[in-house]
C-alpha cells in the first residue's frame, strides 16, 4: 500500500481555497492532512478560520483540527479581497454555523510544534494564501526547514500579468515579504502562478459534471465554481473561471498533470508601483541558482477527471 503524503494546508479560504481543501480532504487515500492552518487574506482572520470549519464539515471530516493564523501581513497593511470572494469569503454558498471548535493554539504554534517533532523531509506545506504563517514559523525557528519535504505554493505570475494590479498576483501582493522569505528558505518549492492556473477553467460543462455527482461536497464545489465563473473579472462565463488553489493539491497526487521549469525567483517588496511582482528568471547560473520549480503547463482535462474522481469518493460520507 502506498504511504500517504503528510501535508499541512495553509490558506485564506476563500472560494478557490475551499475547492482546494475539499479536494485534498476527498483524497484521503493519498493525502494525510494534519491540520488546516488559516491566515487573513481574502477575508479577515476570524472568517478564514470559520470558513475552514465549514469546509471540514462539507468534506465530511468535522474533527480535523483548525488553527487560526496571523491577522496581518509581516510588514504591509492588510489587503482583503471580499469584493471577489463575497462578504463571507465563500461566495454565495449557503451554510449553517459550523459545529466544532477552533484550536486554542495559533497556526504558527501548530506549525512550529508539528515540524519540530517531525522527521527530516517528512511534511509537505501547501500554501494557497498569503504566506505569513509559514514565514513567521520559519523566522522563529529556521531549523524547522529540515522537516519540510517541499512547499507547494500558489502565487505569482509571469506571462499572465497580475490579477490585483498590473504586475502582481493577489497572494504575493497581500504579503510580498512572506512570499520572498519562503522562496529563499532553502527548501524545495514548486510554484503555481497564474501562468498555469489560467489554463484550468471551470467551464459550464465541467461544472455540470461535478454537480451531477450529487454528494454534499460535489454540490458545494459546483456552487463555488458557479459563483466564481459569474464574476465579471473572470471573463466570459462560457470560458469558466480559473482554478488557482486546487493546482498544488492536484500536483501532489498526479504530478504528471503539470510541467515545470527551474527558475530563480524573487518578489518585489519595496516599489509602490510593482509591489508583489514575481520576477521569474529562467536564465539561471552560478550567480542566480534556481530556487523554485515554476509551473508552465497544466492538463486541464486530467485535472477535472481527478477532481470528479475525488468528489465521487465523498458520496459515502
Amino acid at each position: 500500500m502506498m504511504q500517504r503524503r503528510r501535508v499541512i494546508l495553509d490558506g485564506d479560504p476563500g472560494v478557490d481555497d475551499a475547492v482546494a481543501w475539499v479536494l485534498a480532504l476527498a483524497l484521503d487515500a493519498e493525502l494525510e492532512v494534519m491540520g488546516l492552518s488559516t491566515v487573513a487574506g481574502n477575508v479577515d482572520a476570524e472568517l478564514t478560520a470559520r470558513n475552514a470549519c465549514v469546509i471540514r464539515e462539507i468534506a465530511g471530516i468535522p474533527t480535523l483540527p483548525v488553527f487560526r493564523g496571523e491577522a496581518r501581513p509581516l510588514v504591509r497593511t492588510p489587503i482583503k479581497a471580499g469584493h471577489f470572494h463575497g462578504a463571507s469569503g465563500l461566495g454565495d454558498l449557503a451554510f449553517s454555523p459550523p459545529r466544532g471548535v477552533i484550536e486554542t493554539r495559533s497556526a504558527v504554534e501548530f506549525l512550529i510544534e508539528t515540524l519540530e517533532k517531525a522527521s527530516a523531509q517528512s511534511i509537505t506545506l501547501v500554501v494557497t494564501g498569503p504566506a505569513t504563517n509559514i514565514a513567521r514559523a520559519l523566522a522563529a525557528k529556521p531549523a524547522l526547514s529540515r522537516a519540510v519535504r517541499e512547499i507547494a505554493l500558489m502565487g505569482g505570475a509571469r506571462s499572465e500579468g497580475g490579477n490585483i494590479t498590473a504586475s502582481a498576483e493577489y497572494n504575493f501582493f497581500a504579503d510580498p515579504h512572506a512570499a520572498q522569505a519562503i522562496l529563499h528558505a532553502g527548501v524545495p518549492v514548486h510554484v503555481f502562478g497564474l501562468d498555469v492556473t489560467h489554463q484550468i477553467r471551470s467551464t459550464p460543462t465541467r461544472i455540470a459534471r461535478i454537480r451531477d455527482i450529487g454528494s454534499r461536497a460535489a454540490l458545494a464545489v459546483a456552487a463555488l465554481l458557479e459563483y466564481s465563473s459569474a464574476l465579471p473579472g473572470n471573463g466570459p462565463r462560457e470560458h469558466g473561471a480559473p482554478l488557482h488553489d486546487p493546482c498544488p493539491i492536484a500536483w501532489l497526487v498526479a504530478p504528471s498533470l503539470f510541467e515545470f521549469r527551474p527558475a530563480h525567483m524573487n518578489v518585489e517588496c519595496d516599489s509602490p508601483l510593482t509591489i508583489g511582482h514575481s520576477a521569474v528568471e529562467f536564465r539561471t547560473g552560478p550567480a542566480r541558482a534556481p530556487n523554485v520549480q515554476w509551473a508552465v503547463h497544466a492538463d486541464a482535462e486530467g485535472f477535472f477527471a481527478l477532481l470528479e474522481r475525488a468528489l465521487r469518493a465523498t458520496a459515502a460520507r
